[in-house]
C-alpha cells in the first residue's frame, strides 16, 4: 500500500497552475458537490468558518472519489491543528498569518516527524489507513503540502526570507487581511493593495516557490495568473450561493 499522491504539490513544483475554489460550507455534502465542479483544489476553511476536526473528515471523505486537491486551513499556525488535520488524512495544510521566517519554519516542523520536525506520532489514524500502511511515518513527508499565508506589511518585508525556508512549497497572500494591514480595511482594490500583491507574486516566483491567492474578481484573477500566480483561488461556495439566490429572488420581486 502506497502514500497517495498529491497531485497539487507535484503540479505546483512542475508550474502548472492550479484553479481553486473557497469552501465555508463546513458541510460533506456540499463539499461533494463542488468536488465535481471541475476545480483542481479545494480549500477547507477552519479559520473563517464554523468548521472543526470532525466536519472536514467529512469533507475530506466527500472529495476522495474525485480527481481534486483538498487543501485544509488550520485557524492558526498551531502545531496541534496540524497534527490533528494531517492525522485524518489531509496532505496540503495552509497555515495562515506567518510574518517571518520563524514562523514559517515553526510550520514546516508542525508537518514533520523528529527528529526533522515536532508533528506527533499516531500509528492508526486515517492518514496511514488506520496503520495498514506500516512505513507511513516514514514516507509520508514526500507527498505532504506546506502552503504559507502573507497578510501583513511585516509578512511582506519578510517574503523572501519565508519563501526561502525549506519545507514551504507555496505562499498564499491574503488580500483582505493585507489590505487592512496596509491601511485599507475592506478594500482590497485599493491601487496600493493591488501594488503589494502583484510585487509579492513577481518575488515569490523569484525564489522559486509557487505564488497563491483568492480573488472574486474575474479580472484580477487573469491578471494574477499572467503574473504567475500558481495556484489561484477565483470563488468561495458561500458567496456563490448567497449572491446567486439574492439575484434569483430579485428577478422574481
Amino acid at each position: 500500500m502506497q502514500i497517495p499522491i498529491n497531485h497539487f504539490k507535484r503540479a505546483l513544483a512542475a508550474g502548472q497552475h492550479q484553479l481553486g475554489l473557497w469552501v465555508s460550507l463546513a458541510n460533506a455534502y456540499s463539499a461533494e458537490v463542488v468536488a465535481r465542479s471541475g476545480f483542481d483544489w479545494l480549500v477547507f476553511d477552519t479559520e473563517h468558518s464554523p468548521n472543526d476536526v470532525g466536519s472536514v473528515l467529512g469533507q475530506l471523505q466527500a472529495a476522495a472519489p474525485f480527481p481534486v486537491s483538498p487543501v485544509v486551513r488550520p485557524s492558526w499556525n498551531d502545531p496541534v491543528q496540524q497534527k490533528r488535520y494531517l492525522d485524518i488524512g489531509a496532505q496540503t495544510l495552509l497555515i495562515p498569518y506567518v510574518q517571518n521566517e520563524e514562523e514559517a519554519a515553526q510550520a514546516v516542523a508542525g508537518m514533520r516527524y523528529p527528529p526533522r520536525g515536532m508533528r506527533g506520532v499516531g500509528g492508526t489514524m486515517r492518514a496511514s489507513a488506520f496503520g495498514r500502511q506500516a512505513d507511513y511515518a516514514h514516507t509520508c513527508e514526500q507527498e505532504l503540502c506546506l502552503l504559507v499565508q502573507v497578510e501583513t506589511q511585516e509578512g511582506l518585508d519578510n517574503l523572501e526570507k519565508i519563501a526561502s525556508v525549506d519545507g514551504v512549497d507555496g505562499v498564499f497572500i491574503g488580500p483582505a487581511d493585507l489590505s487592512a494591514s496596509l491601511g485599507h480595511l475592506g478594500n482590497a482594490k485599493h491601487p496600493e493593495v493591488q501594488s503589494a500583491i502583484e510585487d509579492a507574486i513577481r518575488r515569490i516566483r523569484a525564489c522559486g516557490k509557487a505564488p497563491g491567492i483568492l480573488t472574486f474578481d474575474e479580472g484580477q484573477a487573469r491578471r494574477y495568473m499572467e503574473l504567475g500566480s500558481l495556484f489561484t483561488a477565483v470563488g468561495m461556495d458561500l458567496a456563490i450561493l448567497a449572491r446567486e439566490t439574492e439575484k434569483l429572488a430579485a428577478r422574481f420581486r
